[in-house]
């Protein structure tokens, strides 16, 4: 079965966050290709961030979708683990409370992508 790969960053019960590695199944859908089932979801919103970009411990706003347009960035959980994401990828994150997880551009130039909140 083919599927489609996110990141989710989610907090567990002592409140440290955590990467896991979730595949969506993908159906054939004939000429338009393969899907996923539907996702509900309550908005979108587009963002730029500056070159500098280098956001300290912070938890997510809410359950969303991040999609990464362009540029690359380095997300460290509270454990001290470091992962690498680049335009194209897809984070799910759910760490909306706890001790968050830190953000930084890892090159030097503006960066946009889209929140799709839950």
């Amino acid at each position: 079965m083919e599927t489609f790969k996110i990141t989710r960053i989610f907090t567990d019960s002592e409140g440290e966050s955590h990467f896991q590695d979730i595949n969506i199944p993908l159906n054939e859908s004939g000429e338009i290709g393969l899907l996923s089932e539907a996702q509900n979801a309550d908005s979108v919103i587009f963002r730029k961030v500056k070159s500098s970009y280098n956001y300290d411990f912070h938890c997510a706003p809410a359950k969303q979708y991040i999609i990464l347009l362009d540029g690359a960035i380095e997300i460290e959980t509270s454990t001290g683990e470091k992962r690498s994401f680049f335009a194209g990828e897809v984070l799910l994150v759910e760490d909306t409370w706890g001790k968050g997880h830190r953000t930084r551009n890892l090159r030097p130039q503006v960066r946009s992508s889209i929140f799709i909140t839950l």
